[in-house]
């Protein structure tokens, strides 16, 4: 993600040409994760999920269409309040990622659900402090549950993962506490569905939503 967003037109532009004859950093290549052998018990209560994996456009984007999902915002998780600003957090020394929040019936996709497509299509859990064309810790992939039921469902899909040899290397996903979540500046909130034709979401994120309606066509809502 561009780092000056009054210059990101001309910066991403130019990034696209490149990244368009790079595949190698382009966007992450979509694996179709096992279904988890252990899931949340359901509530009848509406819930909240937090996710860090990668560039916070295409994260939100992803979990926007997916259906269960009532509300995503984009933030920061992971530093202090005084540091949650966007050009703090592009210097990779806050302790933050950029992450969404994400609001969720659990009559409707179970939180196990929202992890298989976020290791399917939103990240990839082998890549340390980067993702796809972004890099530092504030692109790591993290989950940072909001309940021991959601800490244990994770905890054990990893692990059902890494058994199953799922991805060529390594899963290095953390599992983290939350000390807050602080949402984004709001011309962050919904930047993919406000800018479909932006050339790093074109790119890099566009493919990820395109995926999931391909790979999981009963969780897909327009």
């Amino acid at each position: 993600m561009p780092r000056s967003l009054p210059l990101a037109v001309a910066l991403v532009a130019g990034a696209a040409f490149f990244l368009a004859v790079q595949p190698g950093i382009a966007a992450e290549a979509v694996v179709k994760a096992p279904a988890p052998a252990l899931t949340e018990p359901v509530s009848g209560h509406r819930e909240t999920a937090i996710f860090a994996g990668g560039c916070f456009w295409g994260v939100q984007g992803v979990f926007a269409h997916v259906k269960g999902v009532v509300d995503t915002t984009s933030g920061y998780t992971g530093g202090r309040a005084s540091t949650a600003q966007y050009e703090d957090v592009e210097t990779g020394t806050t302790g933050h990622a950029e992450s969404v929040k994400v609001v969720f019936d659990p009559a409707q996709v179970n939180y196990a659900d929202l992890l298989r497509i976020y290791f399917s299509v939103i990240t990839d859990p082998t890549q340390l402090n980067r993702q796809g064309p972004d890099s530092g810790p504030q692109y790591r992939s993290a989950l940072f549950p909001q309940s021991s039921a959601q800490e244990k469902v994770a905890r054990a899909y990893i692990a059902q993962l890494s058994a199953a040899h799922v991805y060529g290397r390594s899963i290095v996903t953390t599992i983290e506490k939350a000390p807050g979540f602080f949402p984004a500046e709001s011309y962050h909130q919904d930047f993919m569905a406000r800018n479909p034709g932006y050339p790093y979401i074109v790119i890099n994120d566009r493919p990820k939503v395109e995926a999931l309606k391909r790979i999981f066509p009963m969780s897909w809502k327009a």
